[in-house]
């Protein structure tokens, strides 16, 4: 194989409407046409900016920048941009806990409960009347594990997710710490949602540290992530990503600000998101996985532990590919419909699509449309990162699927 790194210098391609953005000095036929393919998305205005990096287990292959980090100054989108990778912050929280689980400290059978306690009784929404918010609860049937909460079948949702959810007015007297009462009894069903908040909360309870430290003293520091962080140090700041999103009442039209900013610090850290990141940076992360859990002489993981969060932990279930409840997200249209798995922390691709990743791969992505994929068969990651919303809107994911392509023509190519 050739071993080039590929992608290590950057330029600053300072054109018309700064389209060129930051791009790699690169050589390879492979590496050019990913170059090109990345460039026309921003130049046809399919995507403002994009950051795509491809890592193999020993090192960087390929990473460019095209377009702009905010489409109200025109200001360039460089390789070290700072985004808002937001749902990418689940993998992170999962690996945190089986770090512990590791450790003995908890097992993934064990009632969630046991390590926060308000989450017994666990209810589950019987019927609701849309049209009338009327709704009527009865006992879950079993309590949530922990395993259920690191895989979406605690019952949870996502007011994006579930028209439920996003509907649902609690009565007087009833509260729910992570959203609202369960949707479907654990372990029945598999629907995205704020479980990996849970997850979020018992690392810290477990631990007795809070998320931002506990990540950064066992994930960040040991992995060289020193860029990534629920709180952005002012120095950071011109590097952070303008939060942006399509026009339109439906999201629909052309990418403008968010209104108002998010600031450079998150009050309150969750498991779920919030966290700020690199492509570098979560291309190391990627890596780590790749490696059976460690990266540059340091093991954050053990190997049985990763292997065991890439195996199918939802048995019969399947992924449905849902419905969105609100215009902050497109439809789940990426998802293999019922046949995608759930590991730990992970989507599992099941089937074989030419030109694409292999089954067995992992992935997931945030919701300002930042993506990544670990193929462990191919021994290949890829991390492409855009910041604006709606969630897998559909020139977000034409781009991401062109990334992707491109990315096994390159390393085929250099194999």
């Amino acid at each position: 194989m050739n071993r080039k790194i590929v992608g290590m210098v950057f330029t600053m391609g300072v054109g018309v409407s700064a389209l060129a953005g930051t791009a790699s000095a690169q050589q390879s036929p492979g590496a050019a046409t990913l170059d090109s393919s990345l460039r026309a998305a921003v130049e046809r205005k399919d995507v403002p900016g994009v950051v795509a990096l491809v890592t193999d287990r020993d090192r960087v292959l390929y990473q460019s920048a095209f377009g702009v980090a905010d489409v109200a100054t025109g200001r360039p989108l460089a390789a070290d941009a700072l985004f808002r990778i937001a749902s990418m912050t689940k993998p992170v929280t999962s690996v945190a806990l089986m770090q512990l689980v590791e450790q003995g400290r908890l097992t993934l059978d064990d009632p969630a409960e046991k390590y926060l306690p308000e989450l017994a009784n666990q209810q589950v929404i019987e019927n609701f009347d849309p049209a009338t918010g009327a709704y009527k609860l009865r006992p879950a049937a079993s309590k949530p594990t922990v395993r259920h909460f690191l895989t979406h079948t605690s019952g949870l949702a996502y007011p994006f997710t579930s028209a439920i959810w996003r509907d649902f007015k609690p009565r007087a007297g009833e509260t729910y710490p992570f959203g609202g009462p369960l949707l479907f009894d654990p372990g029945t069903r598999w629907h995205y949602s704020t479980s990996t908040d849970v997850v979020g909360k018992m690392v810290e309870a477990v631990s007795g540290q809070k998320l931002e430290d506990y990540f950064r003293e066992h994930i960040f520091i040991p992995l060289k992530m020193n860029d990534t962080s629920y709180n952005v140090p002012e120095a950071k700041g011109p590097r952070l990503v303008a939060q942006q999103q399509r026009g339109g009442e439906r999201m629909d039209g052309a990418v403008e600000l968010q209104k108002p900013q998010l600031g450079l610090t998150i009050a309150a850290p969750i498991g779920g998101g919030g966290l700020a990141s690199t492509a570098d940076d979560y291309g190391r992360f990627v890596r780590m996985l790749l490696n059976g859990g460690a990266l540059d002489g340091a093991r954050v993981l053990k190997a049985e532990t990763v292997a065991l969060m890439g195996q199918n932990h939802i048995g019969a279930v399947s992924v449905p590919a849902l419905k969105s409840a609100l215009p902050r997200s497109a439809d789940f249209t990426f998802i293999d419909d019922n046949k995608d798995k759930w590991g730990l922390g992970f989507l599992i691709t099941t089937n074989q699509v030419p030109g694409k990743r292999s089954p067995g791969s992992l992935s997931w992505g945030g919701i300002n449309n930042t993506f990544f994929w670990v193929d462990p068969v191919k021994g290949i990651a890829g991390v492409i990162m855009m910041q604006y919303l709606p969630f897998a809107d559909a020139k977000a994911l034409a781009t991401y699927d062109t990334f992707e392509r491109g990315t096994y023509q390159l390393v085929n190519a250099e194999r």
